[in-house]
């Protein structure tokens, strides 16, 4: 197996900027994710404030792999589609200024009835989405979770090629109720980031909860090998959202995955 590469997105670490960037590079990640609705929002970096960044990533040697834009609502929903997908596409341009060629995004629930009029508004923003991403350089990768792995590549295949891209989480499709080895394989070859989250099922709860990397049900071993397989050589970011001491976990989380990768 290639080696992989490590990423953490910095919301996860809950530290400053600069003090986010210096703990990820001491963690031993070669990149980080940045999210441009809460942490850095582009309208708000200038041109002199982006150099800047740049200038600190390069001195820590590491890279913006991804951008994260969680929005409220998913793409599928009328109300303020047209600023919902605007920002996206300001999102995409801020990430390739910074050096990254993706967007991360839930695009929201998928219909399950193609004459519903969610899924003509869903593909009609996504396509111009797509669109975009050819001129900018950057692709919006839908995050797994809030459907099934079906589902989304029910969605992929009714976009033109390469309109959008998959961000797997495992565990989130595992909090979610869906099965992150069976959906794996459905999208594999449209997978342009990874983020490791680790889930399990409590079904005494009946709800799904965030794990330490390794102590839940994700099976990484074969998903690390189905991903190889498919050809993946993207980055593997460290997702950590429910955590009393996350930088300590993060740590854990580096060193699980340089133990799976040999």
């Amino acid at each position: 197996m290639s080696a992989i590469k490590l990423a953490i997105q910095l919301a996860s670490l809950r530290l400053p900027l600069k003090a986010a960037l210096q703990t990820a590079a001491r963690l031993g990640a070669t990149a980080v994710v940045i999210d441009a609705r809460r942490e850095l929002k582009p309208r708000e970096l200038s041109v002199t404030g982006r150099r800047q960044l740049k200038k600190m990533l390069d001195d820590l040697r590491l890279k913006v792999c991804a951008v994260s834009f969680p929005t409220r609502h998913g793409y599928g929903d009328i109300d303020r589609l047209d600023q919902r997908v605007a920002a996206t596409k300001e999102a995409m341009d801020f990430a390739y200024s910074l050096g990254a060629t993706v967007v991360v995004n839930q695009v929201g629930r998928v219909p399950d009835d193609p004459d519903d009029q969610q899924w003509a508004t869903m593909l009609e923003a996504l396509h111009d989405i797509g669109r975009h991403s050819q001129l900018c350089g950057a692709t919006l990768a839908a995050e797994t979770g809030s459907e099934s792995g079906s589902d989304l590549k029910r969605l992929i295949d009714a976009l033109p090629d390469g309109s959008i891209g998959v961000t797997f989480d495992p565990g989130n499709l595992i909090v979610n109720g869906h099965s992150a080895s069976d959906a794996l394989p459905l999208f594999a070859s449209h997978v342009l980031h990874v983020q490791a989250r680790d889930g399990v099922r409590d079904l005494a709860r009946g709800r799904g909860l965030e794990v330490t990397l390794g102590r839940g049900s994700v099976d990484f071993p074969e998903l690390l090998g189905t991903l190889e397989d498919a050809g993946y050589r993207g980055y593997y970011t460290i997702v950590r959202d429910a955590s009393n001491d996350p930088v300590r976990e993060i740590g854990d989380a580096i060193m699980y995955l340089k133990q799976l990768n040999g």
